[in-house]
């Protein structure tokens, strides 16, 4: 790096952000040496802001229907859901796919920014309840939003946390619209940070987030810390990821939206409409193609190569026509060889579909950006395929008289 030696001699990622980092226009040359190729790769890399974006993906599904996909809250999270929002109604958007599957959480404020351009009046988003009076507050929609009248339905997913599940709720609670998925994650404390003289920092729980119909978020938690931290393996060898019927809810967890329809609390936010996890076109040999460098090799090389190919090529066409050849497979099961991941044929032959399905969408997001990746991907997820079917449940919800 800029003549440096900065391997094999005990370098930390802090020095190498050090070394990386610099005044603004700057420019710094390292050499990268990569698996299977003997010569050092040179690059001149340009120092400058790096972006970091919240709103992954954001296009038409069809002539009617927007799909945004929020991967986290962060604090550009409202402006690119605004300018997502405005850009899709450009382009004819009636109804909103928002799919806060795996989103973690983040900026609160994004999360109840984001709820009031979709609901009206002075619905409330959430409430924030302490044992000391100062630590409590309520938040409400407050201005005309961007998106009031559209039918919503909102993906979660047991990975989806914290500011997901205040959005989720608000929606839900306000029968704004359809929530679709399985059962969230349940974090819902609000946590103050105190510094401390050694330089550590202690997070002191302050207060609990509640849902508009007065729903705790956060799943239940005691003396049993090893019970809590194990709650996800537990919900998933329950069978909760796969059958509704294999989740049960106490009466006195039983509360109602605004137009009367029942939701129960006991931590997460409960979908409207159970989708359960489909995991048959995975399997073992998938996972370690995957998991070591063998896909992202194989996915770059190819994209390297045939990058000409597709230079007049759009994304909808690509999507629509490009298949990942046999000739191609053949080629990544190479790649695997090589990274001593040893070949399944039974794995391969249940899995070969799926398998051409992620390569084309990480293909996708070599060649075009993160829009072609979800757009692929979004064949094969369960949640997102119930939920265009949908949308007549949503209206329903969203027009119903109060009860």
């Amino acid at each position: 790096m800029d003549g440096k030696n900065v391997a094999g001699i005990g370098i930390t990622n802090r020095d190498v952000f050090d070394y990386l980092r610099g005044p603004r226009g700057s420019k710094v040359v390292v050499d990268i040496k990569r698996k299977n190729n003997l010569q050092l790769l040179t690059y001149e890399i340009t120092r400058d802001k790096i972006p970091q974006y919240s709103i992954n993906a954001s296009y038409m599904v069809s002539s009617e229907v927007g799909y945004i996909k929020v991967t986290r809250f962060a604090a550009t999270t409202y402006d690119e859901f605004r300018k997502s929002i405005t850009e899709l109604q450009a382009k004819g958007m009636k109804k909103l796919i928002l799919d806060l599957q795996g989103n973690p959480g983040g900026y609160m404020g994004a999360a109840i920014y984001m709820a009031d351009e979709l609901l009206g009046g002075r619905d409330l988003i959430v409430s924030q309840e302490g044992k000391v009076s100062q630590y409590s507050q309520k938040a409400y929609a407050s201005k005309p939003g961007l998106f009031e009248q559209g039918s919503v339905i909102v993906l979660i997913n047991e990975g989806s946390a914290s500011a997901s599940e205040i959005l989720a709720g608000a929606i839900q609670d306000n029968d704004r619209g359809l929530i679709v998925g399985r059962r969230s994650f349940g974090k819902g404390l609000v946590q103050m940070p105190i510094d401390l003289s050694d330089g550590a920092e202690l997070r002191l729980t302050i207060a609990r987030y509640f849902t508009p119909s007065g729903r705790s978020i956060q799943k239940p938690y005691d003396s049993d810390y090893e019970a809590y931290e194990r709650d996800w393996l537990t919900r998933y060898e329950h069978g909760e990821f796969f059958s509704a019927d294999s989740i049960k809810f106490n009466d006195s967890l039983k509360f109602e939206t605004k137009k009367g329809r029942t939701v129960y609390g006991g931590g997460g936010i409960m979908p409207d409409y159970f989708v359960p996890m489909d995991t048959s076109m995975n399997s073992a040999y998938v996972n370690k193609l995957f998991s070591t460098d063998s896909s992202r090799e194989f996915i770059l090389d190819y994209a390297n190569k045939n990058k000409g190919n597709f230079t007049k090529v759009s994304m909808d066409e690509y999507y629509q026509n490009f298949k990942v050849s046999d000739a191609m497979l053949q080629e990544l099961v190479a790649y695997g060889k090589k990274n001593q991941v040893e070949f399944d044929a039974k794995d391969f032959s249940r899995s070969k579909e799926y398998l051409r399905i992620l390569i084309k969408a990480h293909l996708g997001r070599q060649l075009y950006d993160d829009n072609a990746f979800y757009k692929v991907i979004n064949d094969i997820n369960e949640v997102y395929q119930q939920a265009i079917n949908l949308f007549d449940e949503a209206d329903k919800i969203a027009s119903a008289k109060t009860l």
